[in-house]
């Protein structure tokens, strides 16, 4: 049996992975190492890839950053979530703010020693990287469109670690990278319909509230046909092995996601909406293994 205080211990812990979203993290973990394996570093042994200690330096490094953001990002919605996510507030509000914000400074900290190991410039990428982390959370995620764009960016940035660590310009990694930021982007737009009711209540200015939730599924079915592009392109033009299977379900998920969108006019129906996006984009990550099969199998065996 636990202990009064080891409970309280274990529930601390556990507010502070939810504060920090360590599922989040532990995906883009992955995926970063999925991507230098089977994109980035195609051309280099396994080995060379996973014990390469400057990329670990980066993707711990890249870890810190987003835990730090998630903080900030908690520090500054706190009273929005309070409306939109009263039952995972409650849990966050188990750590006391300064608490939260001295750990934001110390993973923000760490970050930048974790980077020094490697060189110089990582250290000036990820001082910007933080600092454009607080500012999107201090300005710019209440103004429409700009913090939606802004968003996906930042969300895409981890990748950008790598892709200018290993200097890989193939043009494929941009059309990747394009379909992912038009995802990224959808699921920001829809969940700013998901958290309609606390964002009008503190005066945040998403599209939605701005321009109407009929314009928000407009901009957003205009996203999700523009998906078709880089899908077409990834399909036709390049060598992505089998994970043009990954892409083809893409699509259809999307056109299930377009139908229930313009049904859709309820924080739960909004919120299996985003659900789907997430579905998408976690799938994306592991679907990396596709491109080439016969290597995973031949590595597992």
């Amino acid at each position: 049996m636990f202990t009064r205080k080891q409970k309280h211990l274990y529930l601390k812990f556990f507010s502070m992975f939810s504060v920090v979203r360590g599922y989040n993290i532990l995906i883009i973990v992955i995926a970063q190492y999925l991507a230098s394996i089977y994109i980035f570093a195609s051309d280099k042994p396994l080995k060379q890839v996973l014990f390469d200690v400057n990329l670990l330096m980066l993707v711990l490094a890249t870890g810190a950053v987003i835990a730090g953001g998630y903080i900030i990002n908690n520090f500054y919605d706190s009273e929005k979530d309070l409306i939109n996510r009263p039952n995972k507030t409650m849990l966050d509000k188990l750590v006391s703010q300064n608490t939260k914000l001295s750990f934001y400074f110390v993973l923000n900290f760490s970050a930048v020693v974790l980077a020094s190991y490697v060189s110089f410039k990582p250290v000036l990428f990820f001082s910007f990287y933080i600092f454009a982390i607080w500012f999107y959370s201090h300005k710019l995620k209440k103004r429409p469109i700009v913090g939606n764009i802004v968003s996906a960016i930042l969300t895409l940035t981890p990748f950008f670690v790598i892709f200018v660590y290993y200097y890989n310009f193939k043009s494929v990694i941009l059309v990747h990278a394009t379909f992912l930021f038009l995802i990224i982007f959808i699921r920001e737009l829809t969940k700013d319909l998901e958290n309609i009711k606390g964002d009008l209540t503190l005066n945040y200015r998403t599209v939605p509230i701005v321009y109407g939730e009929k314009m928000s599924k407009k901009i957003i079915s205009f996203l999700v046909i523009a998906t078709l592009f880089p899908v077409y392109f990834l399909i036709t033009r390049f060598d992505i092995g089998q994970m043009y299977l990954y892409f083809y379900m893409c699509e259809i998920l999307l056109i299930i996601y377009l139908v229930l969108l313009w049904r859709s006019s309820t924080k739960t129906q909004y919120l299996w909406l985003h659900n789907i996006l997430k579905f998408i984009i976690v799938a994306g990550v592991f679907s990396i293994l596709l491109i080439d099969i016969d290597l995973v199998l031949n590595r597992i065996l």
